[in-house]
């Protein structure tokens, strides 16, 4: 939906198209990886819950997420309102700056739809439901075309209604997967209600998911921080629209990861829960060789379509040939995100989140960026040589997550869990 939106964002003017992509990426993403991190603490506890049969601590699990996900949706509604003077601060230009801001102020329904929709999601596919939220999500995404088509084009709203339309089909989907949950009859050992014990242990659940989006912060924000360098370079707007085509298609490939991220967490967190060590570990194989393959597959496909790729975004030979220069980091991007998702994945149904945390600060802002801003500025290689050294931190980050993985004793993963379990539940 992101995608469709950034589109219209784009057939709007150029100056659009790098004003939506720097608020979706730079402010955005901000509250998608903080909320998406959060909730991947319930992804733990949800999954070996369920796999250790203690199914009436699911239900309870996601609404405390949800508290305090709400409750973190209000700072993060400052950060959006005063957006224009944090790009200011940032470097960015004020024209640029003044016309993202507004597509951010459409976006702060989204933040509290984040809060309710995360744990709703790992609700569901620790339980291994994920057919229906795809269906709701196919649906949702064919009417916030035909509604953004409406609100930009026939009614004339522009950037605002662009981004206000995103909210609200976000809302859609948040709605859809509550009446699902109310009705379906499968639910009824793991949803038992709206329950007090939900607002027990709540700084305790703060301090899991604190751990838990730091971790995926950093990862969500690695990229985020691409953007906002290019934002600095020469000619930024040219730079922004080249950007925010590979970011674009990077971030809809990504979804796949993500997917084979949410198999991995779910299958070895159940494993895990239910005592099965050597089930988990050929979890791990199995999802990491799937992704890969299909990771190498994307690759492929954008080497082969990059003098076209950006006119479904924006029209001008300029940017085409902008983004046909930065093809190849892309291809190796979408290869990396065939692989670190999973391991990531694998983090989360183990609860290793502090662990990757400190692999990834080390490795995404103790070496990417630093690489990243001495190729673009210092050689002046400009955002090839930005996303260079991004990608180096990348590739040494899965290296690391890669070993870590292959030296797991799983059979002390089993025992880690039962114990994990015991101390939630001790907590009700």
């Amino acid at each position: 939906m992101s995608n469709v939106t950034r589109a219209f964002a784009g057939h709007l003017g150029n100056l659009q198209l790098a004003a939506a992509n720097l608020g979706n990426s730079g402010i955005q993403l901000f509250a998608f990886g903080l909320m998406l991190g959060m909730g991947s603490a319930v992804e733990t506890l949800c999954g070996q819950a369920y796999g250790a049969n203690k199914y009436e601590m699911l239900g309870i699990y996601m609404q405390r997420a949800i508290i305090v996900l709400t409750v973190t949706g209000i700072p993060l509604t400052l950060v959006y309102i005063f957006c224009k003077p944090l790009l200011l601060l940032l470097g960015e230009p004020p024209e640029l700056a003044s016309v993202a801001a507004v597509f951010v102020y459409g976006l702060i329904p989204q933040i509290y739809a984040y809060a309710v929709n995360f744990p709703i999601q790992k609700f569901l596919q620790s339980q291994s439901v994920v057919a229906p939220s795809t269906y709701i999500s196919v649906v949702t995404l064919l009417l916030h075309f035909v509604l953004s088509w409406v609100v930009v084009y026939k009614l004339g709203f522009g950037l605002i209604g662009s981004s206000l339309t995103l909210s609200l089909s976000w809302w859609i989907i948040v709605v859809a997967q509550i009446l699902y949950i109310l009705n379906a009859p499968k639910f009824k050992h793991t949803w038992n209600g709206f329950s007090v014990e939900a607002f027990s242990g709540l700084w305790d659940f703060v301090k899991l998911s604190a751990a838990s989006a730091v971790m995926l912060c950093l990862e969500t924000w690695y990229f985020q921080v691409l953007v906002l360098i290019t934002g600095l370079l020469d000619n930024p707007q040219l730079s922004l629209d080249a950007i925010s085509v590979c970011m674009a298609i990077a971030g809809l490939m990504l979804h796949i990861g993500i997917g084979f991220n949410a198999a991995a967490s779910v299958r070895v967190s159940n494993e895990l829960g239910a005592g099965h060590p050597k089930s988990a570990a050929f979890s791990v194989i199995v999802v990491n060789m799937v992704s890969l393959i299909i990771a190498v597959i994307e690759a492929m496909v954008v080497l082969s379509l990059r003098h076209v790729l950006s006119y479904a975004f924006t029209d001008g030979e300029t940017v085409a040939n902008a983004v046909s220069d930065l093809c190849p980091y892309l291809a190796i991007t979408l290869i990396l995100n065939g692989i670190q998702p999973v391991l990531s994945g694998v983090a989360v149904g183990c609860g290793w989140q502090s662990l990757v945390a400190y692999i990834n600060v080390g490795c995404y802002y103790g070496v990417g960026v630093p690489v990243g801003c001495v190729l673009g500025f210092k050689f002046n290689l400009g955002v090839q040589g930005i996303w260079s050294g991004m990608i180096g931190g990348t590739m040494l980050q899965t290296l690391i997550l890669s070993w870590i993985t292959l030296r797991t004793d799983w059979n002390k993963e089993v025992n880690k869990t039962k114990k994990r379990l015991d101390k939630w539940e001790n907590k009700e």
